[in-house]
């Protein structure tokens, strides 16, 4: 069926279903009746009975109120519904499909409750195999149900589907890092009205007056770690990891010096526009220059600022490539199905965010990859936060590679976990950085750091129940002022490397309780995305 939708046979996907259908109710009723029942009672061969028969019913329940219900809707709908016209979706197939994905979804976490209260115990091994497959499977499509139900309610109300509404987005560029990725160095206006899709205004982040006293009374917290420039100049809000509060901060500010309430506040990055492009195919920009999805961050990140000295001209650049990438996407350049997916990898890797001033729209969300917020941990994964500001005051981020290992040790009695989390900074800048490449990329020593160098704020967030025991920078213990944010501990450091200098800083938790999970960073989305490594620790 999966399979089926994405090649657009949706009635094709709509049978499958029904053939489901019919299959699960057939095995549900061939497992239940009283001779299958009275048969469990048999040492050694009933468990395996027992097991089949939820099993059995789990797949039936699967089938007749999820598989059936999103059959019907595959059939009505084709992934060309998703594929702009004339700068318009057609949004009523996705919300017609709102009460079947709605039920579908309820079905489904009921099924994974169901599947988890299995007792495979003293079942053969092909059992109990079946048992962890289906397992598996309800877990993933629980996951990508979610997913598709969130859409549905959120996407026919942002892009209007109630009414006009206006966005705020902030084009992020990590070649100056902010916790979130980047400065916000181009700004415009996305304003949407059922399904018609128009970029309304484009800013220069320059164009943004100061705000002082600033847009809006920051928590305390945030005050003392990022300081009261987190709300007063726009290319700031993002010094905050905590992306709920950068929009409430960017949209009072745009509120306050153009007198227009916005409806929500988005972000994306030239990497994000580079996956887009894959969808789109090249553009031709009005420059003459041709961007691709395999040169946009070259071009957007470095060859930028070699070509134009002046920040004013280099806004206007990254204006008018968003800009161009917007009009292929909404004039239907792209192919669907390459466009949800370069979206889904972008959100992903939180090259895409997403803030709602409508409290409702807000809650949906808060448990999506979009939402920016601070990383949750639950009873099968502890998550980090691993975030970077740049102190440089210039465009060295695409020199800066990132590094990141995570583990763990129980030495305790008591059980409780020390966690360790390794950042490994590298400045990989020319060792004639300081002469060859443009001041405006190395600040010139504006603000005090030596030409070439590479100052970043590195900030790790511990879990709110942990205890911060400090960090050393390679191997060294360094004095820390250990700070709090919105309950969850924060270690900063500030590092500042010469081209070519390396160093590895370690941060050290001790965790509230027994803990052989999974461990998770979520980082700053950086240019050139490593994969987190494990780390052995010794007690």
């Amino acid at each position: 069926m999966q399979q089926q939708v994405v090649d657009g046979d949706g009635e094709a996907a709509r049978l499958t279903g029904v053939e489901l259908g019919d299959r699960a109710a057939s095995a549900s009723a061939l497992t239940s009746d009283p001779v299958w029942r009275m048969f469990e009672g048999i040492p050694a061969l009933g468990p395996n009975l027992a097991v089949v028969r939820q099993l059995a019913a789990v797949v039936d329940d699967l089938a007749q109120d999820a598989v059936t219900p999103l059959a019907d809707v595959a059939g009505a709908i084709t992934t060309d519904d998703f594929k702009p016209v004339n700068g318009a979706i057609n949004l009523q197939p996705l919300i017609d499909a709102q009460p079947a994905v709605s039920a579908a979804a309820v079905a489904v976490h009921a099924a994974q409750v169901q599947v988890a209260k299995i007792d495979t115990d003293g079942t053969v091994d092909q059992v109990a195999a079946a048992a962890e497959t289906l397992r598996s499977a309800v877990a993933d499509a629980d996951t990508a149900i979610t997913a598709v139900d969130n859409a549905v309610t959120l996407v026919p109300a942002i892009l209007g589907a109630n009414g006009p509404r206006d966005y705020m987005v902030l084009f992020q560029n990590p070649a100056e890092l902010r916790a979130t990725g980047g400065i916000a160095g181009a700004v415009a206006l996305l304003h949407t009205d059922a399904g018609q899709i128009q970029l309304a205004r484009q800013l220069s982040s320059g164009e943004f007056n100061d705000f002082v006293p600033p847009a809006i009374d920051l928590p305390t917290e945030t005050r003392g770690i990022y300081g009261d420039i987190t709300a007063q100049y726009i290319q700031d809000v993002n010094l905050t990891p905590n992306f709920v509060l950068s929009g409430e901060i960017a949209s009072a500010m745009w509120q306050q010096q153009f007198g227009q309430n916005v409806n929500g506040v988005l972000s994306i990055d030239p990497i994000a526009l580079g996956y887009l492009l894959a969808a789109t195919g090249p553009v031709t920009l009005p420059t003459g220059d041709v961007l691709t999805s395999e040169n946009a961050t070259q071009l957007l990140l470095t060859d930028v600022y070699s070509r134009y000295p002046r920040p004013v001209d280099q806004d206007a650049f990254f204006a008018v490539a968003a800009s161009t990438v917007f009009t292929a996407v909404a004039g239907g350049n792209a192919d669907p199905v390459a466009l949800i997916e370069a979206l889904a990898k972008a959100g992903g890797e939180h090259r895409v965010l997403v803030w709602s001033a409508d409290p409702a729209e807000q809650a949906v969300l808060a448990d999506t990859t979009l939402a920016g917020g601070l990383p949750v941990s639950d009873s099968e994964t502890q998550r980090f936060g691993v975030y970077l500001n740049d102190a440089t005051g210039s465009k060295m981020g695409p020199y800066l590679d990132v590094q990141t290992a995570v583990g763990q040790a129980t030495c305790r009695k008591d059980q409780r976990p020390q966690y360790a989390i390794d950042v490994t900074l590298t400045n990989t800048a020319p060792a004639d950085a300081a002469t060859s490449l443009p001041g405006y990329v190395t600040a010139a020593g504006t603000f005090g750091v030596t030409p070439g160098n590479i100052k970043t704020i590195l900030s790790v967030y511990g879990a709110p129940d942990m205890q911060n025991l400090g960090l050393t920078r390679d191997g060294a213990e360094v004095a820390m002022h250990p700070a709090t944010d919105a309950t969850y501990p924060v270690s900063s450091l500030s590092v500042e490397l010469a081209p070519g200098e390396i160093t590895t800083v370690q941060f050290t938790w001790l965790g509230a309780q027994a803990f052989d999970g999974e461990i998770e960073t979520q980082t700053t989305p950086v240019i050139h995305r490593n994969e987190t490594e494990k780390l052995d620790i010794t007690c």
